[in-house]
C-alpha cells in the first residue's frame, strides 16, 4: 500500500474552471480519495498523510499528447537540431556534430524545412559531403516525410543514379538525372533500413531521458506511434520500475502479422502500457506537396500522392477488426481525408451488419477537410486526432500551396461545432511536445511572438480553453478506452496531476505558451519537480 498524500491550499480544476476557493485533496493508494475543504476530509487519513502545501497554485489533470513518436523523439533529442533559418547554418551544425563521432558512425539530424530557407530550395548530397568528414548522413525533414542523405549514405543503401522510385515514394534528381540526395515518402525506407536500428538498452536509456523531458512539460500520458521495438523497450523499462508515463501504444501497420501471431489485443496491457490502434498512411505531407488533394496545389498540376484509397481502408479495417484493433490513419489532404472517411463508412456498415464492436477509429492530422466532409466525423463516430501547433507552424505554407482552401485547414472549431471528438497532440518530434504551446495555438491561432496578428490565423477556428483542454485530457482517455477513468480530477481516478504556477483561465490567452508546470505527479507520486 502506498502512502496517503494530502495536497493543501490548491485550486483544483474539475469540470469547471478553477475558482478563488482554496481546497485540499487526499490521495490514497495512488488514486484521488476525496476533494474539498480540508476540514471536511477524512480526519484519520489527514492525520497520517504526507502533506504538500501548494500555496495557492493551480492543479490540473495530467495532460495527454495524443500523437507523438517516442523513439523518434528520443533520437531527436540526442541528434543534430536541423531546424534552422538557413541552409548554411544547418550544414554548420552537421559539420560540428561529425567532428565528435567515432569512425563509421552516422550523422543523424531532424527538423530541416527548406521552405523557410532563402532561397527556398532543397539541400544536396554534395553539400553534405563537403562537411561530413566522410561519415554517412541522414537528415529528416521537419514533416518526417522527406530525408536528405549524402553520397556515403546512398552508397550504403545501394542507391545509384539508375535506381528507380519505390511504390509510394520518390527519389529526387538533379537536372542531369543524378540523385540529388532528397528522398520523399516511402523512398525514405531505402536509407532507414541500413541505419543501425535504435533498440535495446540504448533505446531504453534514451526513452528514460525523454520521459523526464515529457514529465517536465506536464505530460503524464502519450499515444505513441513508433515501432514494436519501442514497445519492447518500454515493456523492459516498466518491468524494472523505471517508466511512469502511461502509454497507449499504437503500432505501424507493418507489424500486422506479428500482432496476429503474438495475439496482442488493443486495449490490453499493464497499468502503464497498453495497446491502441494500427497506424496506416493515406497520403504524405503539406511541405513536400505529397498530401493528396481533391484539386491541384496552387501554381502546380500536382495533386500529391494518395497511398490508401477507400477500398484499402475497408480491406485493412476488416483484417484489423478480426484482431480487435481499430485503425488510426494518417490523412492530411482533403482527398485523403475523404477517401478514409469513405472507407470508414463502409467499415461501420460492416461492423453494424455483423454485430462487431464499434471500434475507436481515428484520422490522424486531418489538416484540410472539404466542408461537406466535416459532419461525417460525428456521423461515423471517427475521432479527429489533431495537432494545434501545426496550424501556426504551417500557416504560410498552407496559404502558399492551398490558397483560399486554407480557410478549411486545421478547422478545429468547425469540427467541434459539427460534434466531432477532438484529441490533441504534437506529432513530436515534428513539433515541440510542449502541450502549453499546443493549447496556446488552439486558443489563439498565434505563434508565441504574436504572428500573424492579434486575432490569429483564421480566428474563426479558435477553440475555447475548456474545449482545448478537453482535447488534451478527457477526450484522449475516452479515445483509448479509459472512459472517465483518466484525464479528469474526480474521486477514484488515478492521481495523475500537474501543479501550475498560475490559473490558465485567469491569464490572457497570449501568455499560455509560457506556463511551466512546477510539479508532476503520477499515481500520487512526485515524478518531476522544478
Amino acid at each position: 500500500m502506498t502512502e496517503t498524500v494530502l495536497l493543501q491550499n490548491g485550486r483544483f480544476y474539475s469540470d469547471l474552471p478553477t475558482t478563488s476557493q482554496l481546497q485540499a485533496m487526499l490521495i490514497q493508494d495512488g488514486r484521488i480519495h476525496s476533494l474539498g475543504a480540508e476540514e471536511n476530509l477524512d480526519p484519520n487519513l489527514r492525520r497520517n498523510s504526507r502533506r504538500i502545501d501548494l500555496q495557492g497554485q493551480t492543479v490540473w489533470p495530467g495532460l495527454t499528447d495524443s500523437h507523438l513518436h517516442l523513439a523518434y523523439l528520443s533520437d531527436r533529442l540526442a541528434a543534430v537540431d536541423c531546424e534552422t533559418d538557413s541552409l548554411a547554418e544547418c550544414l554548420r551544425r552537421v559539420q560540428k556534430a561529425a567532428q565528435n563521432l567515432s569512425k563509421d558512425a552516422w550523422v543523424i539530424g531532424y527538423g530541416w524545412n527548406h521552405n523557410v530557407w532563402q532561397p527556398a530550395r532543397y539541400g544536396t548530397a554534395q553539400e553534405l559531403d563537403a562537411v561530413c568528414g566522410g561519415h554517412p548522413v541522414v537528415l529528416y525533414a521537419k514533416s518526417l516525410h522527406a530525408s536528405w542523405v549524402n553520397s556515403a549514405g546512398m552508397r550504403l543503401a545501394g542507391l545509384t543514379d539508375a535506381s528507380v522510385d519505390p511504390p509510394g515514394g520518390k527519389l529526387l534528381r538533379n537536372t542531369d538525372g543524378t540523385l540529388s540526395g532528397i528522398l520523399l515518402e516511402n523512398a525514405m525506407a531505402l536509407i532507414d533500413q541500413v541505419i543501425p536500428p535504435l533498440k535495446g538498452t540504448r533505446l531504453q536509456g534514451l526513452l528514460k531521458q525523454t520521459q523526464q523531458h515529457l514529465l517536465s512539460l506536464g505530460i503524464t500520458c502519450v499515444h505513441d506511434f513508433d515501432s514494436l521495438e519501442c514497445f519492447e523497450a518500454l515493456e523492459a523499462l516498466e518491468a524494472n520500475g523505471e517508466f511512469y508515463l502511461r502509454v497507449s501504444k499504437n503500432l505501424p501497420s507493418v507489424h500486422l502479422e506479428e500482432i496476429a501471431q503474438c495475439e496482442y489485443k488493443s486495449g490490453v496491457g499493464s497499468k502503464h502500457l497498453r495497446f491502441g490502434a494500427l497506424k496506416f498512411f493515406a497520403d504524405g505531407a503539406l511541405g513536400p506537396q505529397s498530401a493528396a488533394m481533391l484539386n491541384s496545389y496552387e501554381g502546380s498540376t500536382s495533386r500529391g500522392l494518395l497511398q490508401m484509397d477507400a477500398d484499402a481502408v475497408f480491406e485493412q479495417g476488416l483484417r484489423a477488426a478480426e484482431l480487435g484493433w481499430p485503425l488510426a490513419i494518417h490523412a492530411i489532404g482533403d482527398a485523403a481525408v475523404r477517401a478514409v472517411l469513405d472507407g470508414f463508412e463502409r467499415l461501420r456498415s460492416y461492423e453494424y451488419m455483423h454485430q462487431l464492436p464499434h471500434l475507436s477509429h481515428r484520422i490522424e492530422h486531418a489538416q484540410l477537410i472539404a466542408p461537406e466532409d466535416l459532419p461525417r466525423f460525428r456521423a461515423l463516430n471517427i475521432i479527429a486526432s489533431v495537432q494545434p501547433i501545426h496550424a501556426t507552424s504551417d500557416m504560410e505554407m498552407a496559404e502558399k500551396y492551398w490558397g483560399l482552401r486554407s480557410a478549411n485547414a486545421y478547422a478545429y472549431a468547425s469540427l467541434q461545432r459539427q460534434g466531432a471528438v477532438l484529441i490533441a497532440g504534437s506529432d513530436a518530434p515534428v513539433e515541440s511536445a510542449n502541450p502549453f504551446w499546443g493549447l496556446h495555438a488552439a486558443v489563439t491561432r498565434q505563434r508565441s511572438n504574436g504572428e500573424p496578428g492579434p486575432d490569429g490565423w483564421h480566428p474563426e477556428q479558435r477553440l475555447s480553453l475548456s474545449e482545448a483542454l478537453a482535447a488534451y485530457t478527457l477526450n484522449p482517455a475516452r479515445a483509448c478506452g479509459l472512459g472517465n477513468f483518466y484525464g479528469k480530477i474526480a474521486p477514484g481516478n488515478p492521481a495523475d496531476l500537474i501543479v501550475l504556477p498560475c490559473d490558465p483561465f485567469s491569464i490572457h490567452p497570449s501568455e499560455l505558451w509560457q506556463i511551466q508546470p512546477e510539479i508532476t505527479l503520477i499515481d500520487g507520486q512526485i515524478v518531476f519537480q522544478r
